[in-house]
């Protein structure tokens, strides 16, 4: 799904930097910024996007856990 936003929030700073990117979600009812709007499924959609970014970027890294 494409979606066109003129959004960079924090990104564009960052981007000086690193590279970035944005994750975007679709609001339900297309109702965003909205402190009474709870999290949809496609929030949990996007963090998983996040989490399997960043431990791709992690293996290829060389990265190892500290956990048990």
């Amino acid at each position: 799904m494409d979606i066109i936003s003129g959004a960079g929030h924090d990104a564009v700073y960052m981007a000086r930097v690193r590279a970035t990117a944005m994750v975007f979600v679709p609001c339900a009812d297309g109702i965003s910024h909205n402190g009474t709007r709870t999290p949809s499924r496609g929030s949990h959609m996007a963090a998983s996007v996040l989490l399997n970014a960043m431990l791709e970027r992690a293996n290829a890294a060389g990265l190892r856990s500290s956990g048990p």
